[in-house]
């Protein structure tokens, strides 16, 4: 058909265009978790499962008419040049950078480039008003999964993942064995807004707090195949608590573990009920660039449940069906259904049939978090505090991460100006219902640009409903498996 089209059609057509709406319309009739990557981004995504890419390693913003360096990435090419926060990079490769309104992508390419490839820049240092050329080998830079890992006090350890790409065993191994060294003997695994990624990275982590035979996950396919994982001897974390964070964004392999630290009496399940995908995908290419993830199995936790939520003729729960439900803040007012409850070795009740219900409830936080929380992740606090740092950057080189995290304050004069840059970009924001929450998140975004993500984590660990839950449960004597009886009410039958 496309042939015709292309040989025979009166007019021209742009025939990948067609090829996208129809797949897309047949991958529909399928499931919600079958999906098209056209050729066009299938770079991109394959760099985020990869877990790395080939550039110079700076976070940077096009600010006014000039590519702004935010931080640059440890041990990559720009800081072992000599590049700061704060550069201005005029020039790759005799190429103009600023003032050209070159699109985003576009530039990127110019920084990017075949590993140890050389590229020379024209960068101008704002602090002492210089400019000065650099010459960098172009090396892999990693884009973390393993976003941020910390001691909260002298035995508890708190590490958070942001998706399970082919790097992510290996960071979190090395995550752990840090957290271990400083003293860590209970940990808090964080997989909050995880929507998944590579399953084979799910296994390996929850393999490294179970012991020897304990399975980890079933999967089916169309055939009747079962295929079951167990874990091995030797795990980096057996015997010890581990608390698992989770609410309604973790999704697929963030549920595997959950599943099965839940399934197999380990650890405590803290949260609200995760989003519920339990359907495998298997990537193939389509040989022109382009590939489809195609659904292959459904996967079965270790009591044999499965967690997919229904799906067909638009029966498909959202993020808002939840919340008008009830159950993103009562425990009670999620709906379980009595002929898909299963028993764990311990006796603990479980229920398959729509996501992981946590073993402690936690409800969302109240709107004027969740509207703070949104601000952040448009990148508002993020940009204005680059302002704050690029005007007045000498003002905070003497401070230490340690020191920050526990002793800054927010100025008053900073929030107010934050609230009057608010004013001027249109956004409209009581300020006095969100004060608390503001102040966090401009720290926060302060951190992050001097230090990085683990001062992060600790900044927003002093408030965190899901964190604060998890240490006082570490602080109660033991850890209880039957948890329930340290929750809310149990969840309300149909």
């Amino acid at each position: 058909m496309l042939n015709f089209i292309e040989e025979d059609y009166v007019d021209a057509v742009n025939t990948d265009s067609i090829v996208t709406v129809t797949i897309n319309e047949i991958l529909d009739k399928l499931d919600p978790h079958s999906v098209y990557i056209p050729k066009t981004i299938s770079s991109a995504v394959a760099e985020q499962m990869q877990g790395d890419f080939v550039g110079i390693g700076v976070n940077f913003y096009r600010y006014k008419d000039s590519v702004a360096v935010i931080r640059t990435v440890a041990g990559g090419p720009s800081e072992k040049a000599g590049i700061q926060a704060g550069d201005r990079i005029l020039l790759a490769q005799g190429d103009t950078l600023y003032g050209n309104n070159m699109p985003n992508d576009e530039l990127v390419q110019r920084l990017k480039g075949p590993i140890n490839t050389e590229v020379g820049l024209r960068v101008f240092r704002k602090k002492d008003r210089t400019f000065q050329n650099f010459t960098l080998k172009r090396d892999r830079i990693p884009i973390v999964s393993v976003n941020g890992y910390c001691m909260l006090d002298s035995t508890l350890g708190y590490l958070k993942i942001n998706r399970f790409a082919a790097t992510t065993y290996d960071e979190f191994s090395t995550a752990m064995a840090e957290l271990k060294a400083s003293g860590a003997q209970q940990l808090i695994l964080d997989l909050r807004d995880n929507l998944g990624g590579y399953m084979g990275m799910a296994t390996q982590i929850s393999d490294d707090f179970l012991p020897a035979n304990t399975p980890i996950v079933y999967t089916k396919n169309k055939k009747g195949t079962v295929a079951t994982t167990l874990a091995n001897a030797g795990g980096a974390f057996e015997n010890k608590p581990v608390f698992v964070l989770v609410n309604e964004r973790s999704a697929s392999a963030s549920e595997i573990i959950a599943g099965a630290l839940q399934d197999n009496d380990v650890g405590t399940i803290i949260g609200r009920r995760t989003f519920g995908k339990g359907l495998v995908q298997r990537e193939m290419p389509l040989g022109d660039g382009s590939s489809v993830r195609l659904t292959i199995a459904r996967y079965y936790t270790p009591t044999g449940r499965s967690i997919q939520k229904p799906y067909g003729d638009g029966d498909y729960e959202s993020a808002q069906d939840r919340y008008t439900s009830g159950e993103l803040q009562y425990k009670d007012s999620i709906q379980v259904i009595d002929s898909l409850a299963y028993t764990t070795p311990k006796g603990k009740t479980v229920y398959g049939g729509g996501g992981i219900i946590p073993d402690v409830f936690v409800p969302i936080e109240d709107n004027a978090v969740l509207v703070v929380q949104e601000l952040e992740r448009l990148g508002v606090f993020s940009f204005f505090s680059f302002e704050q740092l690029d005007a007045h950057r000498n003002d905070y080189q003497d401070w230490t991460e340690t020191a920050f995290v526990k002793d800054f304050q927010v100025a008053e004069t900073l929030y107010q100006d934050f609230v009057t840059y608010l004013k001027s970009a249109g956004v409209p924001l009581d300020t006095k219902d969100h004060k608390a929450a503001v102040l966090l998140e401009l720290k926060a975004a302060l951190a992050y640009q001097l230090f990085g993500d683990n001062a992060v984590l600790k900044i927003r660990a002093a408030q965190d409903p899901m964190v604060q839950k998890a240490l006082a449960l570490k602080n109660q004597t033991g850890q209880v498996n039957n948890i329930h009886l340290l929750s809310d009410k149990p969840p309300k039958k149909p």
